[in-house]
């Protein structure tokens, strides 16, 4: 897993050093309008992030990557993460702290780290899952290209009745470009 340069931030591998850092990011309470909650402390911050750093699942069939979303100034203000599966296919999620948002770093993040996994890990199928309500989420993912799903694909990856299931086909010669 490399480090990944765009022209408005880096995406650095995620490792628990980035925790102290990450804490203060994802305890923005904006974020978490649709799902979720913030880590429960800095320590078990640290302590997920060490068990990340694995970069598979414990069978092997699963690669995890994570990076961590680096400002030129050097502030960090969010991940991009990707799970890859054996088939070509990789479930893609970002989070960027609030004060962040709309000013183009999360569809450049999320744009190079697809153009990683389609050149480095052989992907070629991008999916998404989000709840039906999260406007921002979707309209960054219809930007990237992404669309719903078919419905035999949804009912076999067991989304949520309140989810979408969004899904992008890698271009051939995909880059960030």
């Amino acid at each position: 897993m490399r480090a990944l340069r765009t022209p408005l931030c880096d995406l650095e591998p995620q490792v628990a050093a980035h925790a102290h850092e990450m804490f203060v990011v994802l305890s923005d309470p904006a974020i978490y309008e649709f799902e979720n909650a913030p880590p429960e402390s800095e320590a078990w911050l640290a302590e997920r992030y060490a068990r990340l750093e694995s970069r598979c699942s414990a069978d092997g069939t699963e690669r995890w990557l994570n990076w961590v979303v680096r400002l030129p100034a050097g502030e960090l203000c969010g991940y991009v993460q990707a799970t890859v599966l054996p088939s070509g296919e990789a479930y893609v999620a970002y989070e960027l702290a609030s004060r962040h948002w709309r000013r183009g770093l999360g569809g450049c993040a999320v744009r190079a780290v697809l153009a990683e996994l389609a050149s480095g890990y052989a992907v070629h199928t991008y999916l998404a899952v989000l709840k039906t309500g999260n406007f921002r989420s979707l309209a960054l993912l219809r930007h990237l290209g992404f669309t719903e799903a078919p419905e035999a694909r949804v009912a076999a990856s067991g989304v949520e009745p309140d989810e979408l299931l969004m899904h992008l086909r890698a271009p051939s010669g995909y880059s960030a470009a």
